[in-house]
């Protein structure tokens, strides 16, 4: 029996109060199960934005998504964590990452570690949470990644295995991704699984996804996607699973075919695809 799904709206807009209360309202109406914040230097500071989206809303969870743990101090992350989940009602999600863009690093003058450093930064900060917190309530657990020490990270920890369809380009230090096909995510998601074995109960598995075009062209929809990416042609973009594209009712089978073949039952659409995407929350609700 597959998991219902859940969907989440990463906001990745910042906004005056008025209009924020409103967009976090717009998106609990829509029907997101989960109002998201990133944690990019130019966005929004992602705990205040949470705490603002929880008081104007009565039943999304609110979360980070993610929060880049080489900003973060595992001590002081752990007394936000306390604070925003107590001051939301506990509706609080917590979404962990490594970071991936340098340039934020150098503008906030923090060091910027190998690829190594910076999974044993993150893996310190998740053991460092557990026992700061000990008792309190656990807050649900999300970690986002997809090498072979960040799965593993995940498989032991996480409540929310979230995937991104996407790798950094090597080299470049401003944050550019280029995507990867949809066998690459699949052999992902199974190396997960066989990390996972152990687990008492499985995680729930998100995957972000980057655009959602509604169209009866699908080869035009996506050419400008196709246009940024080095090598990319059009039916490989259309195979993409971080791509939605096509009418309401094919986005609505490529969504039940993307959980039939890798178990992704919680989908994260980011802020400029919310108002595209909320038909297929409201058909596919609870299902």
């Amino acid at each position: 029996m597959p998991r219902p799904f859940r969907f989440g709206v990463n906001l990745t807009v910042p906004a005056p109060a008025a209009a924020w209360r409103a967009k976090c309202r717009r998106a609990e109406r829509l029907g997101y199960d989960v109002i998201l914040v990133p944690d990019h230097l130019g966005m929004v500071a992602p705990f205040p934005a949470l705490v603002a989206a929880a008081k104007a809303t009565e039943r999304p969870r609110v979360g980070t998504f993610v929060l880049n743990a080489g900003f973060w101090n595992p001590t002081l992350l752990a007394r936000e964590v306390t604070t925003v989940d107590a001051l939301t009602g506990g509706r609080l999600d917590l979404g962990l990452g490594t970071g991936y863009v340098a340039a934020e690093h150098d503008a906030a003058g923090l060091p910027f570690g190998s690829p190594r450093e910076r999974v044993d930064h993150l893996t310190c900060t998740v053991e460092e949470l557990g026992r700061l917190r000990g008792a309190e309530p656990r807050v649900p657990l999300l970690i986002g990644g997809n090498g072979d020490r960040m799965l593993r990270l995940t498989a032991e920890h996480a409540d929310i295995a979230a995937f991104t369809g996407a790798k950094s380009v090597p080299g470049d230090r401003t944050g550019k991704l280029t995507v990867i096909t949809a066998d690459a995510l699949d052999e992902r998601v199974s190396r997960y699984r066989e990390l996972a074995t152990s687990r008492a109960e499985p995680a729930e598995l998100n995957l972000l996804i980057q655009t959602v075009i509604e169209s009866d062209d699908p080869e035009s929809a996506v050419r400008p996607f196709v246009e940024q990416v080095p090598g990319l042609t059009t039916e490989a973009a259309l195979e993409l699973p971080v791509l939605l594209v096509g009418t309401r009712g094919e986005i609505v089978a490529q969504v039940l075919a993307r959980r039939e073949r890798y178990g992704f039952s919680y989908l994260t659409v980011l802020e400029p695809s919310m108002e595209a995407f909320a038909p297929v929350v409201a058909e596919l609700a609870g299902r």
